[in-house]
């Protein structure tokens, strides 16, 4: 791509990234990581903006999307002068994305990576923008929980804090323990690293070790395996030996104890004792070769905004459907611009010699046609008909004589009155069975007492179906699975409504959205049964039980519990809850191991 300098870490796009992004048109690339990566993109109005896209693996997870959601919905009430604002989403699109202000700096790991250590000044006015930016986020209601060197940008009015809130989302998936690393161990807290709870002075605590590493070059636990520093996190003291006397006060953020810790406002005080000038951030505040490679970014990055964008084919979403769905357009996108839309294409055209799409052309059964066919192409000029020896083998047969017509009407009269007649004896031997067998209809409705009706015969009759288990379900609170998903897949509502009410919610989990009541499993087939512990569960069991309830409240339960559950649609599900989670997991879900019987019953409809 023409206009990408690499100099300052713009990178052309690969063959892998989209041409756009909701209208976004993407201009380089600017990073990648355990998240996604993110883009270099401009605003209608030329404003760049760095525009990241969440990892596949990661949009696919039911409950890192719901934690996304809120995460960037609580970061639009964060607007700190040492942050990078939220300036567009999409958190409901098939690949999730996050549009922030660009910040035409490089990382502080980069910076200390290729000038070395900041100044002690130039680390007081770092430290203090990044404790002001903690305190706009904190407020908000956010931890931070990933604040690390590559998550600060150098700006040349003062630090930029970025990535607030992500990891917490990402935190909440089942993804964070198959590969998908979230945290970096070198900068968390004790408690983090403990799997505690975590809170906002565990930020404070990672700030700490923000500041050493830009006045020092290296962490505060020292390099290695990250196993091997997150231990000296949790258990050891650390190593502040080279660290500017006047930064001592830095050594207050690694209490063990996060109550010990001071907060950001402290830090702020702090630094503006330690520093023998008012704290002022201005343009001259970082080393000169950094503020070069700013100014050096705003060119770059000015440049291809002016850069003509390069078409790229687009292969279309379903190739199998020529005909697009109805487009809605993202609500923060100009009208102008169009979101989430391929490059137009024109359509291919047909030759003009082509055979119609709906099957073979049939000739007509005479040579002469007084107009065309009024479909497909049109057809070749005919040759002038040949000479007598040449005709074909068909001759057009003289017409018949009349006859005469009367005795025609007469035998149609005599069929119709023989068919009325014959419809009415049919008629009359229906309506007999029908009377004969309403009572066995009626029967069947509301024979499950007498055992006599049709529907428990057929399940009796019907040959008992292979069970299948899956072990390890976790469904987050207010979603629920189905019993035909192999495997069982998490999903919540469309709309957002509550799973009670969903019709093809299996098995659900509802917790109120955390009102403090009892929380709840349950069924949309208001058909489940909690067995006692001297029952074994089965499909015979579970066909012989028939306490039917809606739903099952979480304290009623415990490890091992079993429930039968039976769907509207026939299926019946033997489900074991195997726990909730703990109370320092971000997230709030159940695990289960579902054994389903498909299609073992007929289907049922819940009035």
């Amino acid at each position: 791509m023409t206009g990408v300098q690499r100099g300052v870490e713009f990178r052309p796009l690969e063959s892998g990234d989209p041409a756009s992004v909701a209208g976004y048109r993407l201009a380089a690339r600017l990073g990648a990581g355990g998240m996604g990566t993110v883009y270099l993109s401009y605003t209608p109005g030329g404003h760049p903006i760095a525009l990241k896209t969440i990892r596949p693996e990661l949009g696919e997870d039911p409950e890192f999307r719901r934690r996304f959601r809120q995460e960037v919905q609580a970061a639009q009430r964060v607007q700190g002068l040492y942050t990078a604002p939220v300036i567009d989403y999409d958190t409901e699109g098939e690949r999730p994305w996050l549009a922030t202000a660009y910040v035409a700096g490089p990382s502080l790991a980069s910076a200390v990576g290729e000038h070395g250590p900041l100044p002690a000044e130039s680390v007081l006015l770092l430290l203090a923008g990044m404790a002001e930016a903690l305190s706009v986020i904190h407020r908000a209601d956010i931890v931070h929980r990933d604040l690390k060197p590559s998550n600060v940008l150098l700006a040349s009015d003062g630090p930029r804090v970025i990535d607030f809130g992500i990891a917490r989302a990402a935190d909440a998936t089942a993804l964070t323990g198959t590969g998908v690393s979230i945290g970096t161990p070198s900068f968390m807290s004790p408690e983090q690293g403990a799997g505690k709870r975590v809170t906002a002075a565990s930020d404070v605590f990672a700030l700490g070790q923000v500041a050493v590493f830009a006045a020092r070059g290296t962490g505060a636990y020292g390099d290695g395996p990250s196993h091997a520093v997150l231990y000296r996190i949790v258990h050891e003291e650390p190593d502040l030996d080279g660290l500017p006397e006047h930064l001592g006060f830095v050594a207050r953020c690694f209490a063990k104890d996060p109550a010990e810790r001071p907060s950001p406002a402290e830090i702020i005080a702090l630094c503006q004792e330690a520093s023998p000038t008012p704290l002022r951030q201005s343009g001259s505040w970082l080393p000169e070769a950094i503020a070069a490679q700013i100014t050096q970014r705003v060119s770059a990055s000015a440049a291809l905004a002016a850069a003509p964008a390069v078409p790229t084919p687009t292969v279309p979403a379903t190739p199998a459907d020529p005909t697009p769905p109805p487009h809605t357009p993202h609500p923060h996108t100009p009208a102008s611009t169009p979101v989430h839309a391929a490059p137009t294409t024109a359509a291919p055209q047909v030759p003009t010699t082509a055979t119609p799409s709906f099957g073979p052309v049939v000739p007509l059964p005479r040579p002469q046609a007084p107009f065309p066919p009024s479909y497909g192409p049109p057809a070749a000029p005919r040759p002038p008909f040949a000479p007598q020896h040449q005709q074909p083998a068909w001759r057009p047969l003289p017409l018949p004589p009349k006859k005469n017509q009367a005795g025609k009407w007469i035998g149609i009269a005599a069929a119709v009155v023989m068919g009325l007649f014959w419809l009415g004896s049919c008629a009359s031997a229906l309506g007999d069975l029908g009377d004969s067998s309403d009572s066995y209809g009626d029967s069947s409705a509301t024979g499950g007492d007498t055992g006599s009706g049709s529907d428990l015969e057929s399940t009796r009759t019907r040959p008992d179906p292979t069970p299948v288990t899956y072990r390890g379900v976790n469904i987050p609170e207010s979603y629920s699975v189905r019993f035909a998903d192999a495997p069982p897949k998490p999903f919540d509502a469309p709309d957002g409504s509550s799973p009670r009410y969903e019709s093809d919610s299996d098995l659900y989990y509802y917790d109120g959205n955390g009102s403090g009541n009892d929380p709840l499993l349950g069924s949309s087939g208001e058909k489940v049964v909690l067995l006692n512990n001297a029952q074994k569960g089965s499909l015979a069991t579970c066909r012989a039980e028939t306490r039917y309830t809606k739903e099952v409240k979480l304290s009623q339960v415990s490890k091992g519990s079993q429930l039968c559950v039976h769907s509207s649609s026939g299926h019946v599900a033997l489900v074991t809850f195997q726990g909730r989670a703990p109370e320092n997991d971000p997230s709030d879900y159940v695990s289960v191991d579902i054994t389903v019987w498909r299609n073992a019953e007929d289907p049922s409809t819940v009035e």
